[in-house]
């Protein structure tokens, strides 16, 4: 406020400005990496959101960390890396400790989730209630076991779907997609979860400790482009086992 005579002049500092920390985790993507960065890095956000770009190395054993190295420079990211391999969990609590943003969104490195689905993920942090978004695979991704059009890799579909239902009965929520990449919420929040996990057991336990809070997840459909085991494909059934079991543990120990 500025005082002139008798005159007072009120300088707004217009609406606040949420940054956006996306963490990538990565191991052993060299086949996808460059394209999956430059695509980040050209996503467009809604108005009112800027990024910073965090990419996790969880030491790739192929030449993922060298193309990551060279595009660095044009990519102005912040680079991170692990010295053994301590697994996709691990990798984004790592980016998560050094992120600066209001806001976490997790992004693969594998091309199945695209960025231009950015804006629908962000647009529900305008409502100031909202904490968490998901973007959901199975609100636009019919299951097709037959036919020209069936279904890539079913048996994940399937999978996610027993899992996502075993959520919704033991928190008593209803989610669509527990199982899905893209998680974005606010930063503190996720800080405050502690969570644990270091592999792909991170999915079933954030989701439950968001759920035991009683925090609403808000979904929004997302394009979805699965790839198979020969194309790099890493989660397996073991995971599974793993993720039912988290599910349970946590409902009733926190």
């Amino acid at each position: 406020i500025y005082f002139f005579t008798n005159r007072i002049i009120i300088i707004g500092c217009g609406p606040k400005t949420m940054k956006v920390s996306i963490i990538i985790p990565v191991y052993n993507e060299e086949k996808t990496i460059s394209a999956i960065l430059e695509k980040v890095r050209q996503s467009k956000l809604p108005a009112g959101f800027t990024k910073e770009i965090i990419v996790v190395d969880d030491a790739s054993t192929d030449s993922t960390l060298k193309k990551i190295k060279n595009l660095n420079l044009k990519l102005k990211l912040r680079l991170i890396t692990h010295s053994v391999n301590r697994g996709k969990g691990a990798a984004i609590l790592t980016g998560l400790s050094k992120s600066t943003g209001d806001l976490v969104l997790i992004q693969d490195a594998d091309l199945e989730y695209d960025p231009a689905d950015y804006v629908r993920l962000l647009e529900p942090f305008k409502n100031k209630n909202v904490q968490v978004v998901y973007g959901s695979r199975l609100l636009n991704y019919p299951l097709k076991l037959f036919g020209k059009h069936k279904t890539p890799m079913p048996i994940h579909l399937i999978a996610n779907k027993f899992l996502t239902h075993l959520t919704n009965f033991l928190y008593g929520h209803k989610v669509t997609d527990m199982e899905t990449c893209y998680k974005v919420m606010n930063r503190k929040l996720m800080v405050s979860l502690s969570v644990k996990a270091n592999r792909f057991d991170f999915e079933p336990e954030i989701t439950a400790k968001i759920l035991k809070k009683g925090i609403s997840i808000v979904e929004v459909p997302i394009k979805v482009k699965p790839r198979s085991y020969a194309q790099g494909k890493k989660i397996g059934w073991q995971d599974g086992l793993i993720a039912i079991w988290t599910l349970i543990k946590y409902r009733f120990v926190d």
